[in-house]
């Protein structure tokens, strides 16, 4: 079995946990307290630090991390999608279940993403209700407006999205 690590990432507004392989980032989630940060860190986790940084800072739009998130075929599939969603864009559930060839899957698409462990680098925060609404987010509508407000700002030039 594998050694996972762990680190925490402490923004002005935002707490994440980082969570790795000696290879590859395994999760990234909103927190709301750290506990001990792994005493190995290993460089995966130190890149996904900085590129996170500069993520929050506006000064990257495209991550460049090994990821291995744990799920299954199918859940990998609709992260697969997830993570093609260019920044500072959206698309719907209904989009999703298309892009996977059967619109009967928006639910099982949508539990997908809800699923998604590597938040932020695969961007399920993306992803909203077909009459344009914010809809559910693992790591809260609050932080799912924050993100889509930064990257529309950055990406557009535009104050705020919500």
């Amino acid at each position: 079995m594998a050694e996972y690590f762990k680190t925490f990432l402490k923004t002005a507004e935002h707490l994440l946990k980082i969570e790795s392989d000696e290879h590859a980032i395994k999760a990234i989630s909103f927190v709301k307290h750290t506990e001990d940060s792994s005493e190995f860190q290993p460089e995966i986790l130190e890149n996904a630090k900085q590129q996170l940084q500069n993520y929050f800072e506006g000064n990257l739009q495209s991550f460049n991390l090994k990821l291995d998130p744990e799920g299954t075929d199918f859940q990998k599939r609709v992260w697969d999608l997830l993570y093609k969603i260019p920044y500072g864009k959206t698309c719907t559930y209904a989009d999703m279940a298309n892009k996977l060839g059967d619109p009967k899957v928006i639910r099982a698409a949508a539990s997908a993403n809800g699923k998604n462990p590597v938040a932020i680098v695969i961007p399920c925060h993306r992803v909203i209700g077909t009459n344009g609404s914010l809809t559910g987010y693992a790591g809260g509508l609050e932080n799912k407006r924050f993100l889509l407000d930064l990257e529309n700002r950055v990406a557009n030039g535009v104050m705020s999205l919500f």
